[in-house]
């Protein structure tokens, strides 16, 4: 199934359809500020294990999106040079690897002490977090480590994991250029992932 969920003014209604499938262990595909990624609740092992699958062997490449800095540091680690580095740079198109606090259940950690951290700048993927009340887990729609063309096409996603996922968000042509990965763990900023995004 696909939905149009537009930038400027997403619709309430579709958004609590989108909600609805989240919280009944759904996975959705929905624009970022960077590529068009797979998303599901943070408190669904049930699809977490589907993203995974669905994923295959990126599946430990697994990032948390929020909706703002505020429920980061619920979820995470977060002294105040770190909270300056995500308040000069987010909402944008990267991921900080932070510490995971114990809020974030196991199965999103597999087995790691970390996770990456996304607030993207589309309004789409914050207007569902915001929604659903929980962060979401969120993995790059591509193949093989390569962003390719119809990853930027709602339409041709559908096509491509229409039978995979319990929903596809067109919220308009995606990119091709994935976020910039930045290493906050250790107190300097170390760019592990040249992308999108210039670190400020």
């Amino acid at each position: 199934m696909i939905t149009k969920i537009y930038a400027q003014n997403p619709s309430e209604r579709e958004l609590s359809r989108v909600v609805s499938v989240l919280e009944h262990d759904g996975v959705v595909i929905y624009p970022t500020d960077g590529v068009y990624a797979f998303g599901c609740s943070l408190r669904s092992p049930k699809a977490l294990e589907r993203l995974r699958r669905i994923r295959g062997k990126e599946s430990d490449e697994l990032a948390v999106v929020f909706e703002s800095l505020a429920q980061v540091a619920e979820y995470c680690r977060v002294d105040n040079a770190t909270f300056r580095t995500l308040k000069r740079n987010l909402p944008g198109p990267f991921t900080f690897v932070l510490e995971a606090s114990s809020r974030v259940p196991d199965k999103a950690l597999a087995r790691r002490k970390t996770i990456g951290v996304r607030i993207p700048a589309h309004p789409v993927a914050r207007a569902i977090v915001e929604a659903l009340g929980v962060p979401m887990v969120t993995a790059s729609v591509r193949d093989d480590d390569e962003v390719v063309e119809y990853t930027t096409d709602p339409e041709l996603i559908h096509e491509r994991y229409g039978r995979e996922v319990e929903l596809v968000i067109d919220g308009g042509p995606g990119d091709n250029v994935p976020t910039t990965v930045v290493d906050l763990t250790d107190g300097e900023p170390e760019v592990l992932r040249e992308g999108k995004g210039e670190l400020r």
